[in-house]
């Protein structure tokens, strides 16, 4: 075989093995993590006005 249309095959070959390895990744890891939100207190007077008038 050439040694050009060898080097075209084994980079074809290259290419779709990468783009497979990240396909699998796309279905093996999880799409989003569901994290815990921490709604804290409001401490001062503004803090307690802004916090009001957001959640009306």
């Amino acid at each position: 075989m050439d040694d050009f249309k060898l080097k075209v095959a084994l980079s074809i070959l290259g290419g779709i093995l990468f783009s497979f390895i990240f396909i699998l990744l796309a279905f093996v890891l999880p799409p989003d993590k569901k994290e815990i939100q921490v709604i804290k207190n409001p401490k001062g007077k503004l803090e307690q006005i802004s916090h009001a008038l957001r959640n009306r």
